[in-house]
């Protein structure tokens, strides 16, 4: 296959994944609006925590070149991947998808002959509304399916590869395959499955995926919950429970609730997306999730301490992301209760976060907590091990 010109939006886990993937065999510009992230990648250096994508960087030929100027990574792309983030806004019940929509208006001002793919997280019906409100044929949807701190990994063994188009428009459907080509040609993994859907087909899949897995995790931390309040061994009815090869020892380690970039956002958009559709189960797990987080809380709460410790703001062990991870639902009800918190969190620069204090120190952080609060266990902690309270059964993510 030919090399293609192609332009990445965003640099955040989707779009440097995507962006280090494609440059292995196709001209690739990657934008973003952080002048730092742009500085990293040109000095083959990654700005996220990836161990693929820093050795992708570091060791591989790619051809891959980061800007801040979009215009010009633009005008000349043959397709444009928009990776941008689209939080989900509580107040609207529904994702911002503001700066999907400013790319798009840039890719339609200088080059609006480039096949506009989205890649960020969207309501259900977005893309074909989206098409019509610009009034282009250009424009079609594949979601991603990947892990924090695994996404190029993800990427070179993928799931399955899900393109959204319009499947009665054989144009437009050739270049749905020919993307799905690029994916399947830059991976690794030989025998994957391409699935090539309707538009809102393709949005509903991604939002069904993450909420099933919210789901999971939600059951397997109401066991935990019961195990706790009733003084049973979870680990043992866990593990009962999973040697059913239809339930399965995978994704089945308690924690502090679901969290991260993905699960919160998408299982609150897909509930909205049911406002008109009879249903329980969905608001039941975001439900779910909230009851969790109280429950840790008061548990911690009722060790009566005067400082709890937050070991980790991350969600998963080996990532340097925190944002919307549970445990920062945890430190907001244990100091509603007027108890000082302190974190200790390497990868933070800051000296406070959230007005708590950041100890840089890990002695000195052991030293003055009197409950360390640890959604998953380091080995770094077994001398206060006295002092820590966790739901990390299994010593994996």
């Amino acid at each position: 296959m030919p090399k293609k010109k192609i332009a990445v939006a965003g640099t955040g886990y989707v779009g440097l994944s995507m962006a280090v993937l494609l440059s292995q065999y196709n001209t690739v510009k990657a934008v973003d609006v952080i002048k730092e992230k742009v500085d990293l990648i040109n000095d083959k250096k990654s700005p996220i925590v990836d161990e693929e994508i820093i050795d992708f960087l570091s060791n591989k030929n790619l051809d891959l070149e980061a800007t801040l100027d979009g215009e010009y990574a633009y005008k000349d792309a043959e397709i444009v991947v928009i990776a941008t983030p689209t939080s989900y806004d509580s107040n609207t019940n529904h994702f911002d998808t503001s700066s999907v929509e400013a790319v798009i208006e840039l890719v339609l001002k200088v080059n609006p002959k480039s096949l506009i793919v989205i890649k960020s997280t969207v309501p259900v019906g977005y893309t074909k509304n989206i098409r019509d409100k610009y009034n282009t044929n250009n424009i079609i949807f594949s979601p991603e399916f990947l892990r924090e701190g695994r996404a190029l990994y993800d990427n070179l063994y993928p799931s399955r590869i899900v393109v959204g188009t319009v499947t009665n428009d054989e144009a437009l459907v050739e270049k749905a395959k020919i993307f799905a080509s690029l994916l399947k040609v830059a991976a690794k993994k030989e025998e994957i499955k391409v699935l090539i859907t309707d538009l809102s087909e393709a949005e509903a899949i991604k939002l069904f995926s993450n909420t099933y897995l919210a789901i999971r995790v939600s059951y397997i931390n109401e066991l935990d919950t019961y195990a706790e309040v009733k003084g049973l061994n979870a680990k043992q009815i866990i593990e009962g429970v999973s040697l059913d090869p239809r339930i399965g020892n995978h994704y089945n380690n308690p924690s502090f609730g679901y969290g991260g970039y993905c699960l919160p956002k998408d299982t609150k958009q897909l509930k909205a997306n049911y406002k008109d559709v009879p249903e329980n189960l969905i608001t039941a797990v975001v439900d779910s999730n909230r009851t969790r987080k109280d429950h840790i809380a008061n548990e911690i709460i009722s060790r009566n301490p005067k400082i709890v410790g937050i070991y980790r703001l991350t969600m998963k062990s080996d990532s340097d992301n925190y944002r919307a991870s549970s445990i920062q639902g945890v430190m907001k009800r244990i100091k509603a209760k007027g108890i000082e918190v302190v974190v200790y969190e390497p990868t933070l620069k800051e000296d406070n976060f959230y007005n708590s204090k950041v100890i840089k120190s890990l002695e000195e952080f052991k030293k003055i907590s009197d409950v360390i609060a640890a959604n998953r266990y380091s080995k770094e902690l077994d001398d206060v091990v006295q002092k820590v309270y966790t739901r990390d059964l299994f010593s994996r993510d």
